[in-house]
């Protein structure tokens, strides 16, 4: 059947039956009756739709009205309907499945359903301590870092999150563009199994950093702040740790010299923003040092500043040994950091055999860069095994969540203000080439010289103005301030020695105008360069903008600062640093009194 066109003539809808003929259909003028006129604007259409044949209005806006049984809305980014969603009821727990394969296609889901889930997590994460005390078989999965489909990937590897118990060792958001979609795909199946999936939080899971990276740009791009407060709160509820079998401890980061027995895990409160010192700290943060390091330092020191975290430690062999073995323990199992295999195992304990500390790390390529494998650990009858899994490919997103035209804004406008620039010193050249290679009649010479000696006279009048009263009237004693042929200030014989031409027009006209349009080109010249700069600043040191931002009251960059360029930028980041140092003590939390 021959597709049927569109009322404007100006494509064709395939697939479409025609309408039937007038009275083909007795029942057609019942339906008709039932039908309800629905507005649909092109905000709405996000997904592949199908229109039916009964259109009852086009506008020139590209408003249509259809015909409510005449339409059909699918497609992945229409927000998944409350029926789908919930399909045993809004109290009940989600369709984690539904979801699962709505956000695989880059859908949404809406702002409403998005902070339910989020306050049933809250509801459920909130009754959990500090240190959840598991048993296997259970499966352990390191970073995620927004990175969806290979969270897809490590569940297939990992294991049916319908019988397969997990640990999820933090760091769920940020570098990764889909930290939004991991995180309700892991909410929803918390709701749906309470005691089977297990959240732990890590180093990214606060404030700080998620407005330092990108997690506080991607919630303002696909809902708003309101999401974002939400999931920061959900954030402050999760547990810190995890002991499996009583014998292997798992966190995000790794020890604490304050840290000497477990249950000192349970002694303080987690519903906050991490500090910047203490065991909340450290356990979030800290990292076992490496074997050629721990050769080059004291071997009586178990902890060591991290000077690549900026805060907590390194902590040795000495410091994990001496907690493993007072604890009753056999090894720590932790995530934060990228392994190039997507695990690793850290030195052997001497008295057991095993190694004192074990990586993983579940985000393969992170960053889209790295190339390294991810990983999952799977613990069975005190057995572990290790899988990887490369990564899987995703769907594109321009940095920081840019549309494509404040992407390539900077790109153009940089181009654009080159041409205007070229363009306006070329005509300043051409200018000042007229000005000087055009052989000017002696009067006109007179005039040009005329104009000279007064604006030396008058910019000694102005320098006069700043170096004390009365030196204005030596000046105007000199016979020499208005010219050979004219000694008075009277403003009617002012320019009388001025040579006239028979229209009675001053010959200085055209010369003054060509002089007031170099100016005027030059002042131009000036302002494209200013923006031209700007432009080129936006484009070559967007990272460094970015973390300025992350920096700023507001989340505003210093007015004019672009224009400074790459050093001035730097060095507004480094007396930010500086200062944020200076301020950290007040991030620490207040002695009680």
């Amino acid at each position: 059947m021959e597709p049927l066109p569109d009322p404007k003539r100006d494509r064709q809808v395939k697939g479409v039956e025609p309408p039937p003929a007038k009275g083909h259909d007795s029942n057609m003028r019942e339906a008709n009756k039932k039908r309800v006129t629905t507005h649909i604007t092109s905000q709405n259409l996000e997904g592949e739709i199908s229109l039916g044949a009964f259109i009852t209005h086009t506008t020139n806006n590209g408003t249509f009205h259809f015909e409510k049984d005449a339409i059909t809305v699918t497609g992945a980014k229409c927000p998944l309907s409350l029926e789908l969603l919930y399909p045993n009821g809004p109290d009940e727990p989600p369709d984690y499945k539904a979801l699962r394969d709505h956000l695989r296609k880059e859908g949404r889901i809406r702002k409403e359903d998005c902070l339910d889930i989020i306050k049933k997590v809250i509801d459920i994460v909130s009754n959990e301590p500090n240190l959840l005390r598991l048993q296997d078989p259970i499966t352990i999965v390191g970073d995620i870092h927004g990175q969806y489909y290979d969270l897809l990937k490590l569940l297939e590897v990992g294991g049916n999150p319908d019988n397969t118990q997990f640990l999820f060792l933090g760091d769920y958001v940020d570098r990764g563009s889909f930290s939004i979609e991991v995180l309700l795909l892991l909410y929803a199946l918390k709701i749906n199994f309470p005691d089977r999936i297990w959240l732990i939080r890590g180093n990214h899971e606060c404030r700080q950093m998620t407005t330092f990276f990108n997690f506080r740009d991607e919630c303002e791009y696909k809902y708003d702040i309101v999401v974002y407060y939400a999931f920061m709160e959900s954030f402050d509820t999760i547990p810190l740790s995890a002991v499996i079998n009583g014998k292997f401890l798992g966190v995000h980061g790794g020890l604490s010299p304050e840290l000497i027995l477990l249950n000192q895990i349970c002694s303080f409160t987690r519903f906050q923003e991490p500090p910047r010192s203490g065991i909340f700290c450290d356990i979030l943060w800290s990292d076992p040092i490496d074997e050629d390091k721990e050769e080059h330092t004291i071997q009586t020191e178990s902890y060591f500043p991290n000077d690549i975290r900026g805060c907590s430690y390194f902590f040795g062999y000495n410091a994990a040994t001496t907690f493993l073995e007072k604890n009753g323990l056999l090894s720590i199992i932790r995530a934060h950091e990228a392994q190039l295999e997507g695990y690793k195992m850290h030195q052997t304990n001497l008295k057991t055999g095993f190694p004192i500390v074990i990586t993983i790390f579940s985000a393969p390529n992170y960053c889209d860069v790295y190339n390294n494998k991810g990983a999952v650990l799977k613990f069975d009858s005190n057995t572990l095994n290790i899988q990887q899994f490369s990564f899987s490919p995703h769907p594109y997103h321009l940095p920081n969540f840019m549309n494509l035209f404040t992407w390539s804004l900077p790109f153009v406008s940089e181009k654009v203000t080159e041409m205007l620039y070229s363009i306006l010193n070329s005509s300043i050249n051409n200018s000042d080439e007229e000005l000087n290679d055009v052989v000017l009649p002696v009067e006109v010479l007179q005039i040009l010289n005329y104009l000279e000696d007064n604006n030396k006279k008058l910019q000694a009048l102005n320098d006069a103005e700043q170096f004390g009263e009365g030196q204005e009237e030596d000046l105007l004693k000199d016979n020499s301030f208005l010219g050979d042929n004219n000694k008075t200030t009277d403003k009617t014989n002012q320019h009388s020695d001025v040579p006239k031409d028979d229209g009675g027009v001053e010959k200085n006209d055209d010369a003054q105008n060509l002089k007031d349009r170099s100016d005027a080109l030059r002042k131009k010249v000036q302002s494209v360069g200013r923006l031209m700069r700007v432009f080129r600043t936006l484009r070559k040191e967007n990272e460094l903008i970015v973390q300025l931002k992350g920096c700023s009251p507001g989340y505003r960059i210093p007015v004019g600062l672009l224009l400074s360029g790459k050093e001035g930028l730097e060095n507004e980041l480094e007396k930010f640093t500086k200062v944020k140092e200076i301020d950290s003590i007040n991030e620490k939390r207040p002695p009680n009194e």
